[in-house]
């Protein structure tokens, strides 16, 4: 059962949440969960937005451009170690992140990215706008911290390359009951 949710009522939820880390799916050739702590909930072009922010090197990257739909997976009582470390710190590329980290998907009502049960707080998002980052455009002290230039890109927690922001209109918002 899903409760539908206004959005701003519970915005103090999601932006607390967000740098504990929470959860953004995408689906294209499978499903897919990454930990965020970076991104923005407000109002672009007169609609409710979730921004969130993917490195260049990413498999969430590849599934967002292919689809242009993502959902937001916050928690009510706090991240749960096992997803995090899952989800956290191992590729799409290189597992099927849905059994891994025991992630229950709730099908969505709007688009085509379930939402995850455990992380009950859900956001549906259509891509409305997306872009590279222009790192030259980064404070140096930003850039320096969180772009060094002396990692190896293929490390699997690289962060030398830049994000592309992707700025999603949220069209559905509910708790997963």
């Amino acid at each position: 059962m899903k409760e539908k949710i206004n959005v701003p009522e519970y915005a103090g939820k999601i932006i607390e949440a967000l740098p504990k880390g929470i959860l953004l799916n995408s689906k294209h050739t499978k499903f897919n969960s990454m930990v965020i702590g970076w991104g923005g909930l407000g109002t672009v072009w007169g609609k409710p937005a979730f921004t969130v922010y993917v490195r260049e090197h990413r498999y969430t990257k590849a599934q967002l451009d292919a689809t242009g739909e993502f959902t937001v997976s916050i928690p009510m009582e706090g991240v749960i170690p096992s997803i995090v470390k899952i989800c956290g710190w191992q590729s799409g590329y290189d597992i099927d992140k849905e059994p891994a980290a025991h992630l229950t998907l709730e099908a969505p009502e709007v688009i085509h990215v379930p939402g995850i049960k455990e992380y009950p707080l859900t956001l549906e998002c259509k891509v409305l706008y997306s872009q590279k980052q222009d790192l030259e455009k980064i404070p140096e002290d930003i850039r320096a911290k969180m772009y060094p230039q002396d990692v190896d890109v293929t490390y699997c927690m690289a962060n030398r390359d830049a994000h592309t922001a992707y700025i999603g209109e949220i069209v559905a918002a509910y708790i997963i009951r």
